[in-house]
């Protein structure tokens, strides 16, 4: 079920930057902006990574070519299978369309709705079942090798968390040699966090890594916390990018138990408040996943008072009802 790495962080830090050079062939770079009002009113310098702007409107599209690249033309004409709340089904369904291939994708029942006609029209199969990620991932799974299929991982696969990884790689180029003290990110499945901080801690080792999990779903902060893998009982929310249980034996537990330095939860009305602050200021169109890192950071604050803070914006996929109720509370 999953890969052993013999180096751990360095390893998938080297992934993702032999990786890095073939995406920049597919997928656009992104970003990396000061946001002056947040910064501001922090009193910390923000940097932030626009992985709302990517293709798909996610950094999924980058673990999903990253994947989808290693595969061979048989593999992917014969299928590919996967399971997602949205984003990363939409990577793939980018990435068939770029390289060739066709999908199936495993969905919740309560996918967000303009993700669902997003995956509908990259031709993806789609498969709604339950609520919980942590479920559709071994379905998925076991129908993939029942068939002879390919199954892509949202998070546990090497080559998926350094596809991730690459916007650190673009982060490092971004900065040109200046400093960055610390780095904020959403995490769900951990695969963004994991490949982001195995690179930018390689590089920059004194970096502090925050994740950022909603309170009412937070899995992999749980997990770390008890030792092992644990479920939770999640509840709904805004931040739906980052929503479900994490895999047994996933490898990104053991990186996130080595890379993330601090876990901030985040409660909705922070997530509501942070997407208000930059469809505002900036007026970019974010979702909850992204708008909880900028809660998160501003929860810090305190410690990070004039400092120099990355923030990677992770998504822009939010539907307009999701929106209108999380602007009109």
């Amino acid at each position: 079920m999953t890969e052993e790495l013999a180096d751990g962080p360095a390893e998938i830090a080297a992934r993702s930057e032999r990786v890095a050079p073939k995406l920049r062939q597919h997928l656009p770079l992104t970003p990396l902006q000061r946001y002056g009002a947040f910064s501001d009113e922090l009193g910390v310098e923000v940097l932030v990574k626009c992985e709302h702007l990517q293709r798909t409107g996610s950094f999924k599209a980058r673990g999903s070519m990253a994947k989808i690249l290693t595969l061979t033309d048989e593999q992917r004409e014969r299928g590919v299978v996967t399971a997602s709340t949205g984003n990363h089904g939409l990577g793939v369904g980018n990435a068939l369309t770029t390289l060739g291939g066709r999908g199936i994708v495993y969905l919740p029942e309560n996918a967000s709705p303009s993700k669902v006609a997003a995956l509908r029209r990259f031709g993806l199969e789609i498969r709604a079942e339950g609520t919980d990620s942590g479920v559709l991932e071994p379905k998925a799974r076991a129908y993939a090798a029942e068939h002879g299929l390919t199954y892509v991982s949202p998070y546990n696969d090497p080559d998926i968390i350094a596809g991730q990884g690459t916007a650190g790689v673009e982060i490092l180029e971004q900065l040109a040699g200046e400093k960055l003290d610390a780095v904020v990110v959403a995490v769900g499945g951990g695969g963004l966090v994991s490949g982001v901080a195995a690179v930018l801690k390689k590089h920059l080792p004194d970096i502090k890594v925050y994740g950022a999990s909603p309170e009412r779903d937070a899995a992999m902060a749980a997990s770390v916390a008890a030792g092992r893998i644990i479920a939770v009982d999640g509840g709904e929310t805004l931040s739906d990018g980052t929503a479900g249980s994490v895999e047994p034996g996933s490898i990104t537990f053991g990186l996130c138990r080595q890379l993330v330095d601090d876990w901030v939860l985040v409660s909705e009305d922070a997530i509501r408040q942070a997407l208000r602050m930059v469809i505002d200021t900036e007026h970019q169109l974010i979702e909850g996943s992204a708008a909880m890192a900028f809660a998160a950071a501003r929860a810090r604050r305190t410690e990070l008072a004039g400092k120099r803070v990355a923030v990677v914006s992770c998504g822009g996929n939010i539907s307009s009802s999701t929106l209108v109720d999380a602007l009109a509370i």
